[in-house]
């Protein structure tokens, strides 16, 4: 099934951005009138140079964000979050009557960007596994966004994963869990990964059965009907050695642990946000 799109610009196209321009260049996509992209450099405006896109560097061309958004139904800003307020007074003249101003930065507001632009501003907050076609970005409605909006930008960003549509009273708390959630699950990896070395393992041999368990175990998640908590109880024999890690490990309470470290994110944004 081909997934049709408007005109899209993203300004500030870095990682994030790149793995939202790699959705839609799928082969299943049509982007009508095409995608812009700006960058700050001509070697990163030259990487993300592809049939459909017209990549543009604002060290050659100072008028490169205006440029890229004339014309454009939805516009992804992926800048630094100090960064957005400047660039969205620097290009609110130059957006279309029904521009969707669409934010994937931590921390900045509905408010604060519905004061510099005149039209429709969504806030969203995407994860890295969008590089895959396997993200989840939540997705907050700002108050001149319309239902046709919201679709819109939802249709967007399911081109690289699935979407969690989201008050923006949540949208904060979210970027705790599934915004941050990769680095978390990398963590995890990382300290597993020495512990397979501290038992003898070579680093390669570690990696090879510590990536390969977590990816396996993602994919049976995935494919199966039964929740976390099942799948782990069918690994868990009673009495058996995995029982007895797992009791180890409810001792170190990780719950209270994610709740600090989510709370210490979340404390984080609000910090952003206020500036």
């Amino acid at each position: 099934m081909t997934t049709t799109l408007p005109t899209i610009a993203s300004l500030g196209t870095g990682s994030m951005g790149g793995a939202i321009l790699s959705g839609l260049l799928g082969p299943e996509v049509v982007v009508t009138g095409g995608i812009r992209v700006t960058n700050r450099t001509p070697e990163k405006a030259a990487g993300l140079s592809a049939d459909g896109v017209t990549s543009l560097a604002t060290h050659d061309d100072p008028h490169a964000n205006r440029t890229a958004v004339a014309g454009a139904r939805i516009v992804l800003i992926g800048v630094k979050p100090a960064m957005v307020p400047g660039l969205l007074r620097e290009i609110a003249g130059s957006l279309e009557p029904d521009a969707i101003v669409v934010s994937l930065a931590a921390g900045v507001t509905i408010q604060t960007m519905e004061a510099l632009v005149p039209g429709a501003v969504l806030r969203s907050m995407p994860n890295t596994p969008a590089l895959v076609g396997r993200g989840v970005t939540g997705l907050a409605a700002g108050t001149r966004s319309s239902a046709d909006d919201l679709a819109l930008v939802t249709t967007m960003f399911e081109t690289v994963g699935t979407v969690l549509q989201v008050p923006e009273t949540r949208i904060d708390a979210l970027s705790t869990i599934s915004g941050s959630g990769p680095a978390y699950v990398y963590y995890l990896i990382e300290q597993l990964t020495r512990t397979a070395i501290d038992l003898g393992f070579t680093p390669e041999e570690s990696a090879v059965m510590v990536n390969g368990t977590f990816i396996g175990a993602a994919e049976v998640l995935a494919a199966s009907d039964s929740t976390p908590s099942e799948l782990r109880m069918a690994v868990t024999s009673p009495k058996g050695t995995t029982e007895r890690a797992i009791a180890e490990l409810e001792k170190a309470d990780l719950k209270t642990t994610f709740d600090r470290a989510t709370a210490a994110a979340l404390a984080r944004a609000r910090e952003l946000a206020a500036g």
